[in-house]
Order: C-alpha cells, then sequence, then structure tokens
C-alpha cells in the first residue's frame, strides 16, 4: 500500500474528526480557579448549575472549601459538588478525586440541616476514585510536623490528601471499588498499608479491627452511590445532556504548574479535568476561569504582589478572608496580571468570572501588577521556581478607585466608571472578556457584563 498524500491524509483526518464530534452532542462546561484558590468558584458552579443536567468534581478531596449563599443559607462543600444545590441536577464524584468517607457523610449531614433536599438519588461516586482514610489524615499531620523541624512547612490542610495521593501514584491505594467488592481483599489490602506506614513512623497508631469494622458500614451507606462514572459522563454527552465541571482548588496550587512544592497534589488546571473524568479533549467547551478582583493564598510559598501593611489588612478584613476548610486568615494583596496570564495560557479561558470586587469599594487608588523584572531586566515568561519567583520585583499601574459601593449594583453599566475601567483594563491585558462580576455572597450579586 501506498503512502497516503498530505491532502488525502488531512482530507481523511476531517472526515474522522467530524465522525468523532458527531459522538456527542453536547460540551462540557468548567469553571477552574485562576489564582491561589478562594476566588469564588462555588458561587460561580452554583450560578451556572441551574442550567446544568450534571456537575462533576474531577480531583482533589476535602481540602476544598466552597462556599454557596443561597436565600440566606449558607452551605459550606468539601467534597460535594456545589452544583448539588440545584435538585434537577445530579452531582458526580469524578475517579480523580480522592474522598475521605467519614468526611463525606458528615458533611452531607451538615448540610442537609441547611436545607439540602434529596440528594440520594442525585449524588453519583465513581468506583475508581481512590479513598482518603484517617490514617492518611494521622500521616499528614507527622510529614508537615517533619518539615516544620526544618523550617520547610507546606502548610497543608493536613486532611491525608497528599499521603492518598501519593499512595496512588505507588499503587498501593484503595479505591471505591475495592470496598465494595471483596471485603477479605479489601481488609487485605487495609492490613498491608498500615503496616507499611507502621514501619515508617514510630509514633503511627492505628485499631485496624475497628477501622475495618466502620469500612463494613460505610461500604454499605456507599453502595447505592457508586457507578461508572466514565461511562455514565459519556451518554450523558451524547443524549445532549449539559455538564458543568467544578475544579477544586486553582491554576497556582497545580501539582506541575503551580508554586512547587508549596501546591496540592493533584492537577487542577484543565488537564486534571480530562483524567479526572475520563473526557476526551474533543469534549471541553467553555473554560471559565474564577478571578478574585485582588490576589489572596493560604499557608506558604512566594507571593509577589502580597501587601504586608494597611492594604493588606484591610482586604483581609473587608474581604472575611478566612479559610474555608483551614479556618486560617489568608494573606491578601494586589491583583497580579503577569500570574493571570501564565494561567490563562494553561487552561485556555474562553470567559472570566471576577469576583469581590466589591471588597475594593473603599480604596482611593488601586494598583494592579502588570509586570515582573529580575536584576533590572524584564521577563518573558512567568519563573518556574520559587526561588527566581522569590526575587521578582513588580511593576505596577495605579488605577483610580471609585469609592462608594457596588453592592447593590445589578447591571453593569450601573457599576461606577472607574470600576467599569477596572474590569476592562483586566480584560485588555489578559484579552480574555469578563463575563461576569461578583459584588456580593450571593447567586443574586452577580454582574452580567
Amino acid at each position: 500500500m501506498g503512502i497516503m498524500s498530505s491532502k488525502n491524509a488531512q482530507e481523511n483526518g476531517n472526515g474522522i474528526n467530524a465522525k468523532r464530534s458527531k459522538l456527542y452532542n453536547s460540551k462540557v462546561t468548567v469553571v477552574l480557579g485562576a489564582q491561589w484558590g478562594d476566588e469564588g468558584k462555588g458561587k460561580v458552579v452554583d450560578m451556572l448549575a441551574t442550567d446544568a443536567d450534571v456537575v462533576c468534581r474531577c480531583q482533589g478531596g476535602n481540602n476544598a472549601g466552597h462556599t454557596v449563599v443561597v436565600d440566606g443559607n449558607e452551605f459550606d462543600f468539601h467534597l460535594l459538588p456545589s452544583g448539588i444545590i440545584n435538585e434537577k441536577c445530579v452531582s458526580v464524584i469524578g475517579n480523580g478525586v480522592v474522598i475521605h468517607l467519614p468526611g463525606l457523610f458528615e458533611e452531607l449531614a451538615k448540610n442537609e440541616g441547611k436545607g439540602l433536599l434529596n440528594w440520594q438519588n442525585r449524588l453519583i461516586v465513581s468506583d475508581r476514585a481512590h479513598l482518603v482514610f484517617d490514617f492518611h489524615q494521622q500521616v499528614d499531620g507527622f510529614q508537615e510536623a517533619e518539615k516544620a523541624n526544618t523550617g520547610k512547612s507546606l502548610g497543608t490542610t493536613k486532611k491525608g490528601i497528599g499521603p492518598t495521593y501519593a499512595s496512588k501514584a505507588n499503587r498501593t491505594g484503595i479505591r471505591v471499588g475495592d470496598l465494595l467488592g471483596d471485603f477479605n481483599l479489601f481488609a487485605e489490602k487495609f492490613r498491608s498499608i498500615v503496616l507499611s506506614y507502621q514501619r515508617m513512623y514510630t509514633d503511627f497508631n492505628v485499631d485496624v479491627e475497628a477501622e475495618l469494622e466502620k469500612y463494613k458500614e460505610y461500604a454499605e451507606k456507599l453502595r447505592p452511590l457508586v457507578k461508572d462514572t466514565i461511562s455514565y459522563l459519556h451518554n450523558a454527552l451524547k443524549e445532549g445532556r449539559s455538564i458543568l465541571v467544578e475544579g477544586a482548588n486553582a491554576a497556582m496550587l497545580d501539582i506541575d504548574f503551580g508554586t512547587y512544592p508549596y501546591v496540592t497534589s493533584s492537577n487542577c488546571s484543565i488537564g486534571g479535568v480530562l483524567t479526572g473524568l475520563g473526557l476526551p479533549p474533543q469534549t471541553i467547551g467553555d473554560v471559565f476561569g474564577v478571578v478574585k478582583a485582588y490576589t489572596t493564598r493560604v499557608g506558604d510559598g512566594p507571593f509577589p504582589t502580597e501587601d504586608l501593611n494597611e492594604i493588606g489588612d484591610l482586604l483581609q478584613t473587608r474581604g472575611g478572608e478566612i479559610g474555608v476548610t483551614t479556618k486560617r486568615k489568608r494573606r491578601c494583596g494586589w491583583l497580579d496580571l503577569v500570574l493571570l496570564k501564565y494561567t490563562s495560557i494553561i487552561n485556555g479561558y474562553t470567559a472570566i468570572c471576577l469576583t469581590k470586587l466589591d471588597i475594593l469599594d473603599t480604596l482611593k487608588e488601586i494598583k494592579v501588577g502588570i509586570a515582573y523584572t529580575q536584576n533590572g531586566k524584564s521577563l518573558d515568561h512567568f519563573p518556574g521556581s520559587i526561588s527566581d519567583l522569590g526575587k521578582v520585583q513588580v511593576e505596577y499601574i495605579t488605577l483610580p478607585g471609585w469609592q462608594q459601593s457596588t453592592e447593590g449594583v445589578r447591571e453593569f453599566d450601573e457599576l461606577p466608571k472607574n470600576a467599569q475601567d477596572y474590569v476592562r483594563y483586566i480584560e485588555n491585558y489578559l484579552d480574555v472578556p469578563v463575563r461576569w462580576v461578583g459584588v456580593g455572597k450571593g447567586r443574586e450579586s452577580i454582574i452580567n457584563v
């Protein structure tokens, strides 16, 4: 057989692509954090979920914290997709998520008390998701204490996320399907991983038999929720159903692209959506980056635009910057557009939701980081090492503030002109449209641009 000409190959390829596109009658919409987390993703997902058929979590665990305010009720989600508030919507916890079952059922009970209804028939858990055990959390604490002794603490949430992903990579992890299969095999795997940690840590202590009894009960509670989520999602796409993916954590906490090692243990950029749910790239439609109108981060690590003085204190106080999961104060500073340009090229944002604009209402002037320099030279890329990032000097532009409340505004044209100009400056710099602006806690406070 002769070699196919480039023209014929292209035509053949186009035909194949056309056939592939016909496999799916809808696209997946993705919501991702564009900074160091806590941007307000939960609120955006809650807003978009009103029109979604399925909302998915694709990575991370209960180290994430998303707050949703509906009719004055404040829901805190850590493992559950924020879209579970929508009673017409199915929520999927995908294979890339690591699940602490005690935390999951506690979260369900807590939110039931706040008004979460009829979740039993609307929550699906992947049989391929890995389990976080209490002993993973114990190990997380040991590892963080060891790092603290050397002055290199990472500031983890100590939720056992890192040790669980390490077990997964080491191929010693335990998945949901293992728990629901032959319990004797599950118990054997459980004992084996406990034994390996006992060899590593002298203070490690687990009542294995008591834990196994607990997990017999968890298995029966979990069983009705578990499905093959890969086939479920592909069938949903073929049927033309609307699928929304809620990224946990954020791009600058991504294990590959974030400020390593001050990152989480999963890929919380666009690639994690594909591997965490079993989706092919051609199914991805809109990718919405959620951006706080200033910058925050929890824990240690470089933060070029951090303000340790009056402005940082004001942003922390006005913004209520306390971590949903950690309860630690967030570090605060000016908006960093260099950072956002970097996460935008990685994730391919099709639009942005700019949240917490109202927190800037009292400022006379607002600074925005627009370039990094090092040794007097402008950098043409975002530094890959924390050592280099810690040495950059930030070049700022100063924009006039608006010094009036935006909290009651519900139309973009009704925002103060300087507030509108701030939004337009951001989208022009990033070359990505700002589609929504948030000026308050509730879903009704998100303005269409």
